[in-house]
């Protein structure tokens, strides 16, 4: 198709030859993509539709840099229809930054159109407004998504042919309804897919035909999602296996989960992030002398039913998780309160399993001075992969492990979901101590020179102290 531009006050034709930054906008579509590229100062330099395909990726690409150097664009419909021309851009070494649709305030006053859409896309990514990092998708988290989605639809479907079938029965002749009433589900389906219309006419053969066809597809769908969670379980074992172990988190409920993460959780600061994605963040709704919190409405209600899910589980089943809701119930929490907290508490539980586990099984091997897009891990001075979680409990203890009046430490006798009290982690803490200090005795013993290095670390600083250690020690033994 021809692309046709829009005339714009700036022209790429009155651009300085030495062009300067530029911030790309998209604004995706099934069939079309429209850009818009704006000066580091908000200048609109240009804007123009390309198609969305292979090649109209490189066109819109080639555009952009005519108008300027562009390093960030934001995009909207990451996941979706702008998830080819994401992973494009990223592949060209542009930091693609997820943008949100415009304003509905600002829609109403301005109007609306691909091109305006664009431009706040753009103006969204210079003023700092849009700042999220896209899900990568090009992972086993990626591949876990793909089977959910099939697997969901099968359900879906399977439960409406049942639902059918009980309902032909309701209107069947009395004899055949009644050899079919009383069966459970699965020896109605096999019944009826053992009916023989051919002995019967009318509209009992027609009953029976009908019967037979919702049983056999009942039964291959049976089997299509047998298959499908098998695939589904495979993933999650090899992305977070741990992530099954925790009590009353089963395969789909960890499915929704890893997925709601993504495959590159280094787009998460941390785990009070996840929480907020998955809607389980505490709201403030204070006012005046009354001082509380609410739910959270927002977020990835699939994630925030998943992990409902699981504390239904832990309710019903796990002893501290019942002692807790006595105990807070008696402090005057609501049970809608009390169901925030522990949802609160799982969230932060699971994403110290969740991020960490990602960042090793899925996150792509990058080669030498490549980083990830938006975030600080660039240059041969970046440590490779640094660890992803940071345990902040621990932390706290190395500071002041002696003090059982210290905020963290009493939050961990209050944390239902762990049951470890101070006792239990300084024990714990000591062991680790004492393992560190005989694997550094024995990896001394085989000539080599240890550095530690912590999770809370930042990449740059642990590097500069490899760096100068290892000249030092370098001089020392006379290099």
């Amino acid at each position: 198709m021809t692309a046709s531009s829009m005339p714009q006050p700036n022209a790429a034709s009155q651009l300085p030859h030495d062009l300067g930054e530029a911030v790309l906008g998209v604004d995706t579509h099934k069939d079309v993509h429209v850009a818009a590229v704006v000066s580091v100062v908000g200048v609109l330099l240009g804007s123009q539709e390309f198609p969305a395909s292979e090649a109209g990726y490189q066109q819109l690409s080639s555009w952009a840099r005519s108008l300027g150097q562009v390093v960030r664009a934001g995009v909207e419909g990451t996941g979706s229809y702008g998830a080819a021309l994401t992973r494009h851009l990223q592949g060209e070494g542009v930091t693609v930054i997820e943008v949100n649709r415009p304003d509905r305030q600002m829609r109403r006053s301005r109007g609306k159109s691909d091109a305006t859409d664009a431009h706040a896309a753009a103006m969204a990514v210079l003023s700092g407004r849009a700042t999220a990092i896209p899900k990568a998708g090009d992972g086993q988290v990626e591949q876990m998504r793909i089977y959910k989605v099939a697997k969901d639809s099968a359900v879906k479907s399977r439960t409406q042919a049942i639902n059918q079938l009980k309902m032909l029965l309701v209107n069947a002749e009395p004899w055949l309804r009644a050899s079919l009433t009383g069966l459970t589900n699965v020896t109605l389906v096999a019944r009826c897919a053992e009916l023989r219309p051919e002995d019967h006419s009318g509209t009992v053969a027609a009953s029976m035909h009908t019967l037979r066809l919702l049983a056999h597809r009942i039964q291959y769908l049976n089997g299509e999602v047998r298959d499908l969670e098998r695939c589904i379980t495979d993933a999650i074992k090899a992305v977070a296996p741990d992530l099954l172990e925790e009590f009353g988190v089963g395969a789909d409920s960890a499915a929704i989960l890893l997925i709601a993460a993504g495959d590159n959780p280094g787009r998460l600061r941390d785990e009070a992030s996840f929480a907020a994605l998955c809607g389980v963040s505490p709201v403030e709704a204070s006012s005046g002398k009354s001082r509380r919190r609410r739910l959270n409405r927002g977020g990835d209600r699939q994630a925030n039913a998943a992990l409902f899910r699981v504390i239904l589980t832990r309710l019903r089943c796990d002893e501290r998780t019942r002692d807790y809701v006595v105990r807070r119930t008696a402090d005057g929490l609501s049970k809608r309160e009390i169901m925030r907290c522990l949802k609160r508490y799982l969230a932060r539980t699971l994403f110290r399993i969740i991020r960490p586990a990602i960042s090793v099984h899925s996150a792509p091997v990058r080669q030498h001075g490549d980083h990830e897009p938006g975030s600080d891990r660039q240059g041969p001075q970046a440590l490779d992969h640094p660890l992803e979680s940071r345990p902040e409990r621990l932390r706290h203890h190395l500071r002041r492990p002696s003090d059982p009046d210290h905020p963290l430490i009493k939050q961990d006798r209050d944390t239902p979901l762990t049951g470890h009290t101070h006792t239990w982690w300084s024990e714990k803490l000591a062991k680790n101590v004492a393992r560190d200090i005989a694997t550094n005795e024995h990896l001394q013993q085989a000539g080599w020179h240890v550095i530690r290095i912590w999770e809370h670390e930042e990449p740059s600083e642990a590097a500069t102290r490899i760096v100068n250690e290892v000249m030092r020690h370098g001089r020392a033994g006379g290099a």
